[in-house]
């Protein structure tokens, strides 16, 4: 069987009309479709409720007590996963139900253990987010040793036994890519069609995307603070190089007058290194807090199951 797991979050004009596009599309597989509301703001709720309704041997709906964010909400809807594999997917359309057959179709047909929908080429986000998306994949290349021929997008195929591993994971803030990188470098790619958006805007934020690519560094990496730990090395080098060129130059010319603008300007940029290694350790420390308090990655308010 095949799951397909669709995050929700202001998607009520497009909910029911994606699922009767895909029961459309994969009728006479043996699927099932989770539905996972990440506590939208619209009336997600009742459209999802609605659908579930006249398709209740197909679809489970899970409805999340908080807004977590949209890799809680995958966890959610992996977590009810019974599917040898699982689509994750967008609610908006974005990703075409027809190319989500076409992905399973390779996935099933290959022996990886996922497989990335890779639309780099054709993809319709806006500029900043497409900018944001490519700093995302390009640093994942150097933090998580991603392939570089693979493309990290929400559109994937994943296996079964995979995603065993994936659901292990019970900190607060999964980041689903690194925890697959982690897990697996038998990773499959698709080209694939990316539409644009036909209702309504992105619920991604700056400050919400900065904190998912955020989790990126933090939950699956110590290279930043290596990097301030050789960074500081190298300052200090630099800083005490400076300090014995300044005596040497005030012995040979003791009329030099005292720079304290060059002084404060040195001043300032070190502390400004100091307090983003500062916060930097915040990051880490505060993220063990709330591992170390078990904070719940999901808390499922509402539930459907698939009546079998």
């Amino acid at each position: 069987m095949l799951s397909i797991v669709i995050p929700v979050y202001q998607a009520e004009h497009s909910i029911r009309k994606l699922v009767k596009k895909l029961l459309e599309v994969f009728s006479g597989k043996s699927f099932e479709i989770i539905l996972v509301n990440d506590c939208s703001p619209d009336n997600s709720h009742q459209e999802c409720l609605d659908a579930y309704s006249e398709n209740s041997n197909t679809i489970t709906y899970i409805k999340l007590a908080k807004n977590m964010g949209e890799h809680n909400a995958v966890m959610a809807g992996l977590n009810y996963a019974k599917g040898e594999w699982a689509i994750i997917m967008d609610d908006d359309f974005q990703n075409p139900p027809e190319e989500a057959f076409k992905l399973y179709n390779y996935a099933e047909k290959n022996t990886f253990d996922i497989v990335y929908g890779n639309y780099k080429k054709n993809k319709k986000h806006n500029f900043f987010r497409n900018f944001i998306s490519n700093i995302n994949d390009k640093t994942a290349n150097w933090v998580l040793g991603k392939p570089k021929n693979i493309y990290l997008s929400s559109f994937k195929c994943i296996k079964k036994k995979l995603i065993d591993h994936i659901v292990n994971y019970k900190g607060p803030y999964p980041y689903i890519d690194g925890l697959i990188l982690s897990n697996t470098s038998n990773i499959g790619s698709l080209e694939t069609e990316h539409n644009q958006r036909e209702i309504g805007s992105s619920g991604y934020t700056l400050l919400k995307l900065l904190k998912l690519y955020g989790n990126l560094f933090t939950n699956f990496s110590t290279i930043p603070i290596h990097f301030f730990s050789i960074s500081g090395i190298i300052l200090t080098l630099i800083g005490f190089a400076f300090g014995i060129f300044i005596i040497i130059e005030k012995i040979i010319n003791p009329e030099m007058p005292a720079g304290y603008s060059s002084i404060l300007s040195v001043i300032l940029f070190f502390s400004g290194i100091q307090l983003i290694f500062l916060g930097l350790i915040g990051e880490y420390v505060g993220k063990i807090l709330k591992n170390v308090n078990k904070e719940n990655q999901f808390f499922i308010e509402v539930i459907k199951e698939k009546k079998n």
